[in-house]
């Protein structure tokens, strides 16, 4: 057996045991379950197995009157707010039967709940179960509550991501200190490094440990045994915690199966992350395209151009957006793969052959055009599936990503892709050149204010990932007097840049702390002085190992 059909496998085994107990039930779902069920099937899976509706998990949403059976399907702790928005929901509700599923094992329950691990049974989950009986108002209504892996999301068969731990990030200098503030002066750590697991915050072991947890699990279904490597301070804690973990012990004496595991901090490489470099449709699709509300991994297709509605901002909350997922659509995926695995150009040379091929089978008359491929070629491909509801349900998932390549090829986004490209060459050589004081002084004329902007221009957003980039190929960053002269000339303009946008984003205000009102305050420019040394940690992250 495959990896890569195993893991589908493990994948198909979790879900199912989620899909056999939806039937007649109101399904209510966390975004990141939502996630690894929107490219595992999506929600029209639990439509097949007897779901009634499918609705967000929050305390604004409830069950009908006539709809006594809930299912919760969560990637959290069953503690704290995950815990209140169940009750809530049930409040607000007539269930009389609930079945609770989450993503955290109860070895992990028990070491939140400060239990003891070798507590044998599922005592954390039957006190659960208690008090879902109590919310429901009869203590003979019936509650299960049960863990199922349901941490990955299969973007192909052999790229897999994990949309529960998003939000885990390597640790990086700043880090160090937080974790020093609570140790005395003799046992604090002189480098991330030193850092092990029982040091970090609560919040983080628990991730690390459900980390570890399910990998277990996926590789129990895999029938392998492990060998971990790690490059860098929080995977070689993933990696030991892994290596450590109680039932791994069991599953490397019978597993028939080896494998190399490699956890890499992504801090190692920030040029990589950060960088426009890659000649890839998809990276330029994800990029350019709107994110999918509560996802991370996808983007919103406008699926107007395949309706007769005008084109305003009432008809486009009418439509519902399209995506890249399309589990459903075997030709879809085929160009998905293409898609994934294919240079720019030869990839939307494959979307024309998948659009070609799909106007053939439904003997629509399409005019074959060999040569460079254009956004308006691609348009009038898909145009003739226009008002043919047969065709457009045979082909939805094609027709979603080719409009997702017609939309990226005419953003303006793909531009600025482009000029980036050019200025982090430049940035390059003069890296290669001249020292980072030079390069900075280079960067400043790009760090327009307001008034300068235009909506091609780049936005602080852009400017920030410029600055990380250049500092990660800097490397060792020597202070000196130019050096100092250089970065305070970039704050003062990358400030300036911040204050003048007319509307932060929910990224500024989240690096920043701060909302729109607020940007004016006095103590808002030294909150944003404060960012920019972070920049020089994340890039030297490397220097401490």
């Amino acid at each position: 057996m495959s990896i890569s059909i195993g893991l589908a496998s493990f994948t198909q085994q979790a879900w199912d045991k989620v899909l056999s107990k939806v039937k007649k039930a109101v399904v209510f779902m966390d975004d990141r379950c939502a996630e690894s069920l929107h490219w595992n099937g999506g929600a029209q899976r639990l439509f097949e197995a007897g779901a009634q509706n499918v609705k967000q998990f929050s305390s604004f949403e409830a069950g009908g009157a006539k709809q006594p059976k809930a299912v919760f399907v969560v990637s959290t702790l069953l503690k704290g707010r995950t815990a209140d928005v169940v009750k809530d929901i049930i409040g607000l509700s007539s269930f009389q039967y609930c079945v609770v599923f989450t993503a955290v094992a109860h070895s992990i329950h028990l070491l939140a709940n400060n239990a003891s691990p070798e507590m044998e049974g599922r005592r954390v989950f039957e006190q659960f179960e208690e008090k879902i009986c109590e919310w429901m108002g009869d203590m003979n209504y019936t509650a299960e509550v049960m863990h199922v892996p349901l941490f990955l999301a299969p973007v192909s068969p052999h790229l897999h991501i994990a949309p529960a731990f998003g939000s885990v990030f390597p640790l990086v200098s700043q880090d160090l200190d937080q974790i020093n503030l609570s140790r005395p002066d003799k046992k604090k750590f002189g480098s991330i490094a030193d850092v092990d697991l029982h040091s970090l915050p609560p919040e983080l072991q628990i991730q690390i440990k459900s980390l570890a947890s399910g990998l277990n699990s996926m590789f129990d279904c895999l029938h392998v045994r492990e060998e971990c490597f790690a490059v860098g301070p929080t995977s070689r804690i993933i990696a030991g915690e892994l290596a450590n973990h109680s039932q791994a012990k069991n599953r490397r004496k019978t597993a028939q199966h080896k494998a190399s595991v490699v956890f890499i901090d992504r801090t190692l490489d920030l040029t990589g992350a950060v960088g426009h470099h890659g000649d890839n449709l998809v990276e330029k699709i994800l990029s350019a395209l709107p994110e999918l509300s509560g996802h991370n991994n996808d983007v919103m297709v406008d699926m107007l151009e395949l309706t007769s509605l005008q084109k305003n901002e009432e008809s486009h909350k009418m439509i519902a957006p399209g995506h890249l997922a399309q589990p459903n659509y075997p030709a879809a995926q085929a160009l998905w793969e293409s898609m994934l695995n294919m240079k720019h150009k030869e990839a939307v040379m494959e979307v024309r052959r998948h659009l070609v091929e799909a106007a053939s089978k439904e003997n629509l008359p399409i005019k074959m055009s060999l040569g460079r491929v254009t956004p308006e070629q691609l348009s009038s491909y898909i145009h003739l599936f226009k008002n043919n509801f047969k065709a457009m349900q045979n082909h939805c998932g094609t027709l979603q990503l080719s409009l997702a390549t017609v939309q990226t090829l005419r953003s303006p986004q793909l531009t600025k892709w482009d000029s980036f490209l050019a200025f982090e060459r430049l940035l390059l050589q003069a890296l290669g050149d001249s020292d980072l004081p030079e390069v900075l002084k280079q960067i400043l004329p790009m760090i327009k204010s307001k008034r300068e902007r235009t909506d091609d221009d780049h936005s602080p957003e852009d400017l920030l990932v410029l600055l990380v980039y250049v500092y990660s190929l800097a490397g060792e960053v020597m202070l000196s007097k130019q050096l100092e002269e250089a970065e305070l000339e970039v704050k003062k303009a990358l400030v300036q840049a911040v204050c003048d946008e007319p509307e932060l984003s929910s990224l500024l205000q989240r690096i920043t702390g701060k909302s729109q009102a607020e940007i004016r305050n006095s103590d808002f420019i030294k909150t944003c002085l404060s960012v920019y040394p972070f920049l020089v940690e994340l890039a030297n992250i490397k220097l401490s190992l």
